[in-house]
């Protein structure tokens, strides 16, 4: 799970992989972590992007342009998104859009999920290209308000839901979704620019941020650039 390691090692209370969603659905949720490691520099085998954890976040931004995925014959999944926790916690309040592959189509969607619940996919329009801007902020008395704007379209979605989140950790996050069975195959979608990336109001890179790179034994599926201007940076498609 987590390998690639650069820095001191820090101990880690894992993270418990939560229960699966019912056959055919995917779900995005926690980060899947090597047990005996956490570092600044770090792999997962879901996630790959920038997490800042050591709680006390109340908001999450950042915009990403949407890739176009490669399909061939294999079914493949792949979701950009930005959220409050999961990385050190069994929740995650997340909204965000995905790459999917079927019978060499893709499909584009938006969603937003209060994990572990299953997701809500949206009726946003979503196409290749589109800038999008995802925002989950804590508003008081347990509930987060989660928006979704397509700022090519115009399109956007805002919902408010009660729940009880640790707010332990904020990140902005290409992921690959997982089923009953574990993690899906990941969808070749190229590269992933996200910009903007807030935390509590200040640049992602003010907190120190977990850099993960996705990777499934040896191989490597998807690694993070480094951040720019403490707010941007890219994740690159290695391997499905």
């Amino acid at each position: 799970m987590r390998k690639l390691l650069i820095g001191l090692v820090a101990a880690l209370i894992a993270t418990a992989f939560p229960a699966a969603a019912g056959a055919g659905a995917t779900t995005h949720g926690g980060l899947r972590l090597d047990p005996n490691k956490k570092i600044t520099q770090s792999t997962s085998s879901n996630w790959s992007g920038y997490a800042a954890t050591g709680g006390g976040f109340s908001s999450v931004t950042s915009t990403w342009t949407q890739p176009a995925a490669s399909c061939g014959s294999t079914t493949t999944y792949s979701s950009f998104w930005v959220g409050l926790d999961g990385d050190g916690s069994n929740t995650v309040e997340q909204t965000g859009t995905s790459a999917d592959c079927s019978g060499g189509s893709a499909r584009y969607y938006a969603w937003y999920e209060m994990y572990p619940k299953y997701p809500v996919n949206l009726s946003q329009a979503i196409r290749p290209g589109d800038s999008i801007t995802g925002t989950v902020s804590v508003t008081g008395n347990g509930r987060y308000t989660l928006t979704l704007r397509n700022n090519k379209t115009g399109g956007s979605f805002s919902t408010t839901v009660k729940r009880h989140g640790s707010n332990y950790s904020a990140e902005a996050i290409a992921e690959a979704p997982s089923s009953r069975s574990g993690v899906l195959p990941l969808t070749n979608f190229g590269t992933v620019n996200f910009s903007g990336t807030l935390v509590n109001g200040q640049p992602i890179g003010s907190f120190n941020p977990d850099r993960i790179d996705m990777v499934s034994g040896s191989t490597l599926k998807a690694q993070t650039g480094n951040l720019s201007g403490g707010t941007n940076f890219s994740v690159a498609w290695k391997h499905s």
